[in-house]
């Protein structure tokens, strides 16, 4: 945030420009003694109807083949037990190594 500096009021920011200097087009800017910058350069936009150059037309996008939704259910329900099947497999293992381990401590 920068504050106002001089001795202007701290609501002179906030007020509307005169009508006079409001009614006319906005002045360019020019350079200010302090910094140097007279602001961007001017841009001339480009003739009318430019495009660049096109070489090669892409050719248009083809179909996808149709899913089988049943058959894409079925190897979801497999991968699903097999993931089932892989997780109570190191769950009795763990639960074996759990047991095994508290054994050796209480005897």
């Amino acid at each position: 945030m920068t504050t106002p500096s001089g001795g202007s009021v701290p609501d002179d920011y906030w007020r509307r420009p005169d009508a006079a200097a409001a009614s006319g087009p906005p002045a360019a800017p020019t350079a200010t003694p302090a910094s140097g910058y007279a602001g961007p350069p001017p841009s001339v936009p480009p003739p009318t109807g430019w495009r660049p150059p096109v070489h090669l037309q892409p050719a248009p996008p083809r179909q996808l083949p149709p899913q089988d939704m049943a058959g894409l259910d079925a190897a979801e329900q497999r991968s699903q037990r097999v993931t089932y099947g892989f997780g109570a497999a190191a769950g009795v293992v763990l639960v074996f190594l759990l047991c095994l381990l508290c054994s050796r401590i209480v005897f």
